[in-house]
């Protein structure tokens, strides 16, 4: 029962954070349906691709879950240029992740593309006898800026699957659909400098 659906989208995704704040937990919950209480910490980056089917879209997700530590903040820009979409993760349990994320949101916004879907994570909501951050400091903070939010929990699955069925649809109307199934695609200039390239 092949289901048409009328649009294909290949969504760039970038998951931003503190480290231990759970962004790699959450990837692999949504993409393996796997949790491990004891996760490394990811180097650079990481990169995972997983396919959600709408009813008005199918999105293939190309994920990219980035490294928390200091050290590897400067090689960020390379994974979230580009990108369709944002996910901001904060740990409910720690303040300073709360502020981190603040700086992410800051970061995302001075590059200025309007049409970037971000979303603020609170993630560990399993842990809530340790909270740290109230839900209204972070829901007060995605209203400000214009942000969806949600509190999930990878260990649990808590609104995993929910927070990228959300993005998935924010796209899925984003998108404009193209005629005869063509791909979107976001660097249009690299096909102009083809152009250019051999015409001697």
């Amino acid at each position: 029962m092949a289901r048409s659906s009328n649009k294909n989208i290949q969504a760039k995704l970038v998951l931003l954070g503190d480290m231990g704040t759970g962004k790699t937990s959450l990837v692999l919950r949504f993409v393996k349906g796997q949790f491990f209480d004891y996760q490394e910490s990811t180097i650079g980056a990481a990169f995972f691709s997983q396919i959600l089917s709408l009813n008005e879209a199918t999105v293939k997700f190309d994920i990219w879950d980035t490294a928390g530590q200091e050290r590897y903040h400067s090689l960020a820009p390379m994974y979230y240029r580009g990108a369709a979409a944002a996910v901001v993760v904060y740990d409910i349990t720690s303040v300073d992740s709360f502020v981190r994320a603040k700086k992410w949101v800051q970061e995302l916004q001075r590059q200025g593309n309007p049409n970037l879907v971000m979303m603020l994570v609170a993630n560990k909501a399993d842990l809530e006898t340790k909270r740290k951050v109230p839900s209204e400091d972070g829901e007060a903070y995605a209203q400000e800026n214009g942000m969806f939010f949600i509190e999930t929990s990878a260990k649990t699955a808590q609104n995993v699957n929910e927070l990228f069925y959300e993005i998935a649809k924010r796209l899925a109307k984003a998108s404009p659909v193209k005629p005869g199934g063509m791909k979107l695609h976001n660097q249009p200039q690299e096909g102009r400098r083809r152009l250019f390239c051999c015409s001697a």
